[in-house]
């Protein structure tokens, strides 16, 4: 069950749409959508999280916490929509291709996707376009 949940006054639009994304997306990845919740934050909540639990004293746009059992995906992903904000002016995107970019990420990791090497980043890349095409063109 993915779950939206709210530390900031910002409110997705529409969770069911993008539930049914998310865990479209799931399946296609031959996963199983276990518990996943969606926690929308701002960067001084998020930073405090960075700094307390992974000892990184920076800003970040998503932090997850991966509690998946094999393919069965279980999961905390914080979001600062702050950060989002920034980043969507910074890459010369909408903010709802950006957020749907980010939340996605945070599930593509979830199903054995990494991003630490360039070869890696770029396979990543490629899924997150894959299914921002799928998010906006259907």
């Amino acid at each position: 069950m993915i779950s939206f949940n709210y530390e900031t006054d910002f409110k997705l639009k529409n969770e069911k749409d993008i539930s049914t994304w998310i865990s479209a997306t799931i399946i296609s990845e031959n996963c199983k959508e276990g518990d996943l919740n969606y926690i929308f934050c701002s960067d001084d909540y998020l930073h405090r999280i960075n700094v307390d639990f992974l000892n990184h004293d920076t800003l970040t746009d998503i932090i997850s916490f991966d509690y998946s059992v094999g393919k069965e995906l279980h999961g905390d992903i914080y979001i600062s929509v702050e950060r989002v904000v920034e980043n969507a002016k910074d890459f010369k995107v909408s903010f709802d291709e950006e957020l749907a970019r980010v939340m996605i990420h945070g599930i593509l990791h979830y199903c054995g996707y990494m991003d630490k090497s360039m070869e890696e980043a770029k396979v990543m890349r490629s899924k997150e376009d894959f299914y921002l095409k799928e998010r906006f063109l259907s």
